[in-house]
């Protein structure tokens, strides 16, 4: 019996890559390779004949361990966004142990309850009534400033899955949805008998204009004994070499993960601090972030080169992220009455962003202190150039209605075949 549900279960895995949620139609290419080989000869000869421009736009990425904690129906997220000050246009949320890893959940099928209830809850975020800008009515006598409203520019999933523990979602700005194509996800499971999604990745992948984006969401192997890195590196390799994606009816689109232009890993990676763990401890009390980072697993991996070869991090100036108490600001072992208990899991930052390759560039690495979960969340803003494509005169009035035919075409298919809205 419990052979055939660890079949079962890997099979659910390995053949939902198109099994996810989101607010829009699925990408049905495969239903019209036809017009999907003219349609992509147009763009090509549209991109033979125009220039390309650049455009600007902020992404915001946020990883956080829940341990299995249902989020409360109150949980609001808009501090955390900080949408208010500074929207991004598009939003990653990351998430690890949304459900407890038991062994029903493990083997047994998809339980949805949980990851829509966080979709819900961070649309209510997204939504949510903010001051518009201010406007200058220069012809008028009385200016007013900033104004309550409705939210100026809504939001849409753009693609959302979970695999066991691990869920992604994405959200971007409604009026660049209909720019962005191709949305695909890859589960890998690296947990018990090295393929199940107790540990493991789920990763997306689009197109938004030209330029393709990669977006990895994991959970390492646990273990901070000495060697369990070498575990974590394992996981990492096996996610690099198992994720692919369709490289669509023209064979153009990247079908790994590190070959797509812009790519983010974010996560529970699980590193630990390779010190004794009062030692560990001494410091984090002194907040002797600089020492403690030496000794980082995850630094020394990547300055050696034995994982996450060209990955980058940006500078941490924030507290480890890992292990408190649940509803408590105090590391397990630093206290007379956790001591007591068996397990002494030393303070280490488990939770992290890395992102490789050219075209990114960070302006934010911090960490929330929602308490709840024994994690805290971590967030990083980027800012990334993406190339569009604009007609020449001469290339324009022809074009702009084949492509519109083209396009209304997939959208009768796809409306034929569209994923569940939430």
């Amino acid at each position: 019996m419990w052979p055939k549900l660890v079949v079962n279960k890997f099979l659910r895995n390995s053949m939902g890559s198109n099994n996810f949620v989101a607010d829009l139609p699925a990408d049905c290419s495969s239903c019209f390779d036809d017009h999907n080989h003219e349609y992509s000869s147009l763009l090509a000869s549209v991109k033979h004949f125009n220039r390309t421009d650049q455009e600007t736009f902020e992404i915001f990425v946020s990883s956080w361990n829940v341990g299995g904690v249902a989020p409360p129906e109150d949980l609001d997220l808009e501090d955390w966004l900080n949408i208010r000050k500074s929207p991004a246009d598009i939003y990653v949320f990351g998430f690890q142990e949304i459900v407890p890893l038991s062994a029903g959940n493990v083997l047994g099928s998809e339980n949805s309850k949980i990851s829509l209830k966080w979709n819900r809850i961070i649309k209510a975020a997204l939504h949510k009534p903010r001051p518009l800008p201010t406007v200058d009515h220069s012809t008028e006598k009385d200016q007013q400033g900033s104004i309550t409203g409705d939210c100026p520019q809504g939001f849409q999933c753009v693609i959302s899955k979970q695999m066991v523990g691990i869920f992604i979602s994405v959200w971007a700005r409604s009026d660049l949805c209909k720019y962005i194509e191709h949305p695909n996800i890859s589960c890998v499971g690296c947990g018990i008998m090295g393929w199940l999604g107790n540990k493991g990745s789920v990763s997306v992948r689009f197109l938004l204009r030209e330029t393709s984006f990669c977006f990895v969401c994991s959970h390492l192997a646990s273990g901070g004994r000495e060697g369990d890195e070498r575990h974590r590196n394992s996981d990492a390799a096996e996610i690099l070499l198992r994720s692919g994606f369709p490289a669509g009816p023209q064979r153009n689109l990247p079908s790994k993960i590190l070959d797509h232009d812009r790519v983010i890993w974010l996560g529970d990676l699980n590193y630990r601090i390779h010190l004794p763990d009062s030692t560990t401890r001494a410091l984090v009390e002194r907040r002797k972030w600089n020492v403690l980072l030496e000794n980082d697993q995850l630094k020394a991996e990547l300055m050696k080169g034995r994982i996450f070869r060209g990955w980058q991090e940006g500078v941490i100036k924030f507290a480890p992220t890992y292990k408190y108490y649940p509803n408590s600001e105090v590391y397990y072992g630093c206290s007379e009455e956790i001591q007591k208990s068996k397990k002494f899991r030393a303070p280490a930052w488990c939770d992290r962003i890395i992102w490789f390759g050219e075209g990114l560039k960070q302006s934010l690495y911090d960490r929330g202190e929602c308490k709840l979960s024994d994690h805290r969340p971590v967030r990083a803003i980027f800012s990334t150039e993406v190339e569009s494509f604009h007609n020449s005169s001469g290339f324009k009035c022809f074009l702009s209605g084949r492509i519109e035919c083209f396009k209304s075409i997939k959208r009768t298919s796809s409306d034929e075949l569209s994923v569940a809205s939430l």
